[in-house]
């Protein structure tokens, strides 16, 4: 099915590009986002005599969109989820939860914006790109984590789950030399010489 778009769509053209796409993508999303007309001969006409006012309101919103980059590349949010001992999510991070965390800290952001292109199932940090504009993308990072402290902990680089198992680590080796400690206590206090021999090994009676 061929289309004119009223905008630039990623991989696929810029705004007035007539372009040959499969009839479902362009049923499903160009048409009712509203990014494409049918590449009818009364549709190109009508977007010939709307060119100018399309390309107006375009660059009016790619400022918008620049101008809320600035603020928003980069910035880190914090979404707190339950999971399992190795980390693994009881469920998923969504588009719309990332759009929610982003909103809740201040910035506009809708789920369709958010470019996951599969759910987030692990703890940690993970970068997400968010398409503020068809020519403007930026990125955030999403700090999943199972408490506020365990975020904090791994804003700082540090992983909550290593920090455990290090600690363990360390508390078993310990206890190891403990006991290692307590074992030649032990061996020493069964070849010491009573007091007053000096040492000297007794020797048998001569007849």
């Amino acid at each position: 099915m061929e289309v004119i778009l009223l905008e630039r769509v990623s991989k696929l053209g810029q705004m007035g590009d007539v372009v040959n796409v499969k009839p479902g993508y362009a049923r499903n999303f160009l048409l009712p986002e509203k990014k494409a007309l049918r590449a009818s001969k009364a549709n190109i006409e009508a977007f010939e005599a709307q060119k100018a006012q399309l390309e107006a309101h375009n660059l009016e919103t790619r400022n918008e969109a620049e101008a809320l980059a600035e603020k928003l590349n980069d910035q880190q949010f914090t979404v707190i989820r339950s999971a399992s001992d190795s980390g693994s999510l009881y469920g998923s991070v969504s588009p719309r939860d990332a759009a929610e965390a982003a909103t809740e800290a201040g910035f506009t952001i809708e789920r369709k914006q958010v470019m996951l292109t599969s759910p987030i199932k692990e703890l940690g940090l993970h970068d997400v790109v968010v398409s503020l504009h068809p020519e403007v993308e930026v990125t955030i990072q999403l700090n999943v984590a199972r408490s506020e402290e365990e975020a904090a902990l791994q804003a700082v680089g540090k992983s909550a789950l290593g920090d455990a198992a290090e600690e363990e680590s360390e508390f078993d080796v310990s206890e190891l030399f403990d006991d290692l400690e307590q074992a030649q206590d032990g061996d020493d206090s069964l070849v010491s010489t009573p007091e007053g021999n000096d040492g000297a090994a007794e020797q048998p009676a001569t007849l």
